[in-house]
């Protein structure tokens, strides 16, 4: 296990909620997208049919429509990811409400925010998935990959369905002439890195595993990846993309047993790394059937075509960013104005002092104080952020583009992951969000 990925500390905040928001909930879906986190369903004590807008930089709830007749009904372990503009949700049907006849996709247009019906671009097809739950969702280029899930009255599956976005066709991916692979799967993790996509932990069958496969998209291949350490046996866990690793947070070997461990695994090395909470944050409770979601530049997969991989360079994404809007450093505290000028985002160094004042400042701040610097989430002029990058000022001609204004905001947001809701539930309470800053490893 390398030392560095080990020591590097993660800062956490609980950010209390107010005004409209969603009720606390478990096994639901959720995707970022700009400078919001969209949630859609999941449990409390009932199946939920909600569908919430999160607003990062003003730390505010919308409601969205979720009633129409092309949207979803009540969804829970069903999948969500976005693409160019638009959400696509995929199974979670409650098995009573789920006829072969129907085939368990929704589409969500993020710019006009309403629901589209998708069904009357493509004749019927006779290979599509059937709905199931505790599958995997991933994006390579211009399709969504399913991997597994739990199909009622057939147990765990071992499916891979592509769906191609600009046709809306379905195929299924031949994963059986080769013996080596994940097998049935469900409850398990699944994410992107270049032009693979790694798959960790979950159900085959009734038995708990801790495996990490890779899949090749170019020669559809997998391999598992040994490690003698990190995470143990988990289900209802998350992971997303972090620079050149992934990070892993929660779960547990059975949902009685949730933990709230934070995993680093380096795709350069092939290692894992616990990291270490920085004294005095306020990292979440333990979690199981939660959501994480990823903002800033350092969590934006690479952009993937079918020929070739291209990075976005720190540089270049670093210059792109407007002087006059200041994140926190780490989100604890306001840039000084004498680094007004300064567009590159600062860390923690690993020094002892420092980490004291940030330990001391956090526990010094009041109710007040939290209220002035945004409850330690966002940017210090959140007023000129909001007026920079609203889609109100796209020219009425229809000039502008608001698909660049969503991609031009997640590069320029701070980078910090979300945890949201989970299990253990606290009933009859708005959702809980946590929010994690990492130093540079």
């Amino acid at each position: 296990m390398s030392r560095r990925s080990s020591s590097s500390p993660s800062l956490w905040t609980v950010l209390p909620q107010s005004g409209p928001a969603p009720c606390e909930r478990y096994k639901h879906a959720c995707c970022s997208y700009g400078d919001s986190v969209f949630v859609l369903g999941g449990r409390e004590s009932h199946s939920l049919r909600d569908f919430w807008r999160y607003n990062v930089v003003r730390n505010e709830w919308t409601e969205l429509d979720c009633s129409c007749e092309a949207a979803p009904e009540e969804l829970q372990e069903h999948s969500m990811v976005a693409h160019q503009g638009v959400l696509y949700v995929f199974g979670g049907m409650i098995d009573s409400a789920y006829t072969i006849w129907k085939t368990p996709l929704w589409v969500f247009d993020i710019v006009k925010e309403q629901w589209v019906s998708w069904q009357d671009r493509n004749p019927p097809q006779n290979q599509v998935p059937v709905n199931r739950k505790g599958h995997s969702a991933v994006v390579f280029s211009s399709a969504m990959y399913i991997y597994g899930g739990y199909i009622d009255m057939r147990a765990s599956s071992q499916e891979f369905w592509k769906l191609e976005f600009d046709t809306m066709l379905w195929s299924l991916l031949d994963c059986t002439q080769s013996e080596v692979g994940p097998g049935p799967r469900h409850s398990h993790s699944a994410m992107t890195h270049l032009d693979c996509m790694y798959l960790f932990g979950g159900l085959r069958g009734l038995r708990e595993q801790r495996d990490l496969w890779r899949w090749n998209s170019t020669s559809h291949s997998w391999s598992c990846l040994n490690a003698t350490s990190g995470p143990s046996k988990l289900v209802g866990h998350s992971t997303v993309v972090y620079r050149d690793s992934m990070l892993l947070f929660g779960g547990g070997e059975s949902q009685h047993t949730p933990r709230s461990c934070l995993w680093r695994y380096s795709f350069t090395t092939q290692t894992w790394g616990k990291l270490a909470v920085l004294p005095g944050s306020n990292p979440p409770p333990h979690r199981i059937y939660h959501c994480c979601a990823g903002l800033g530049p350092s969590y934006q997969p690479s952009v993937t075509t079918t020929t070739s991989t291209t990075l976005i360079p720190s540089t270049t994404i670093r210059n792109r960013l407007d002087s006059k809007i200041r994140p926190f450093k780490n989100k604890c505290f306001p840039s000084s104005s004498k680094t007004e000028g300064t567009i590159e985002l600062e860390t923690f160094s690993s020094s002892e002092k420092l980490l004291t004042e940030v330990e001391d400042y956090c526990n010094g701040l009041s109710e007040n104080d939290t209220q002035r610097f945004g409850n330690c989430l966002t940017f210090e002029n959140q007023e000129a952020f909001s007026k920079q990058w609203s889609c109100e000022n796209i020219e009425e001609d229809g000039s502008g583009k608001p698909e660049e204004s969503h991609e031009s905001i997640a590069q320029n947001l701070p980078d910090l992951l979300l945890v949201l809701g989970g299990k253990p539930l606290v009933r009859h309470t708005v959702i809980s969000v946590w929010q994690m800053t990492l130093a540079d490893f």
